[in-house]
């Protein structure tokens, strides 16, 4: 295990406050927002800007408070990286992810203030419920193996779909198939964050799917899940759901090798798996910056 005094502080704030991690909050808003712009040919920037920092506020909370949570469960004890550990201050983290969420959700208010239609502020409210409920007591649905399903919901078809909501204030079908695709990546990241921590799981009960399966059979998902997301892109395009600038996403698949190739070496490695999640995070990130490029150029190149 690796201890906090061989470890510089700075990197262990770095892993604490986990910046490539906010991705995941921009990339639902990215994607509605584009869908919304192939649709519509509307793009409000004053309203993509104050969703996207109110997203990555309202993330900002769920780790916050995923770190308090986790502190009192005892599951964090080994985890120096921990903003409670480092802090040494479990009602200081509470209140600074409590801030956080009451700025992000005063600039979802402001959107909804500004269209005069609540629906946006009413699914941002479910998705924080869903994320409360993965750690937060009572639920701690985390803690039963359910956290990928919440995961996929709240920046899946409900992020991606309040983020075109708040561009067009209309629902669609694409932007909905294209949250499926957002929500299986993002809950991928999630997944593979617990390759490293199956000991420290099992010891505070904590029945995530890798522990439920073992990491030999959840490492053979993982290639599995990358493959369904690439192939639904394709067969979305083929049915003519998708326009066909979004086979861009296509692009993304050395991403996702390098992902299943890393977690099917290293799935019982502890050490060495402890990046799978940055490894996800990559594939996340360029498949979706993909797909919404692809949702662009369709407008600007008319196909």
């Amino acid at each position: 295990m690796t201890t906090q005094s061989v470890v510089p502080r700075k990197k262990l704030w770095l892993a604490a406050l986990k910046p490539p991690m906010y991705s995941v909050a921009m990339m639902p808003i990215v994607i509605g927002s584009a869908v919304a712009y192939a649709e519509t040919q509307v793009f409000q920037a004053g309203i993509f800007v104050t969703f996207l920092v109110s997203a990555v506020l309202i993330l900002a909370w769920e780790n916050f408070s995923n770190d308090v949570f986790d502190s009192d469960t005892g599951i964090d004890i080994n985890k120096h990286h921990s903003l409670v550990n480092l802090t040494r201050s479990r009602r200081l983290v509470f209140i600074l992810g409590h801030l956080c969420l009451s700025l992000g959700i005063m600039g979802i208010v402001a959107i909804a203030l500004r269209q005069q239609d609540p629906t946006v502020i009413l699914l941002i409210l479910l998705c924080c419920a869903l994320g409360y409920a993965y750690q937060g007591p009572p639920f701690r649905l985390g803690y039963q193996g359910l956290g990928e399903i919440l995961c996929f919901f709240s920046f899946g078809p409900l992020g991606v779909g309040a983020a075109y909501y708040s561009q067009t204030q209309s629902w669609s079908a694409m932007s909905q198939l294209a949250g499926v695709l957002i929500g299986i990546t993002t809950s991928l990241v999630l997944f593979c964050s617990h390759f490293h921590q199956v000991e420290d799981d099992l010891a505070a009960g904590k029945r995530s799917p890798i522990v439920r399966l073992g990491t030999a059979r959840s490492a053979v998902l993982v290639p599995w899940c990358c493959g369904i997301s690439l192939v639904l892109a394709g067969a979305a395009v083929a049915l003519d759901a998708f326009p066909v600038w979004t086979l861009l996403m296509l692009a993304s698949m050395p991403s996702a090798v390098r992902l299943s190739q890393h977690v099917l070496t290293y799935h019982d490695q502890p050490v060495k798996v402890s990046n799978a999640k940055f490894y996800a995070i990559g594939f996340h990130f360029w498949s979706g910056l993909l797909l919404g490029l692809g949702f662009v150029l369709t407008t600007v190149f008319q196909v």
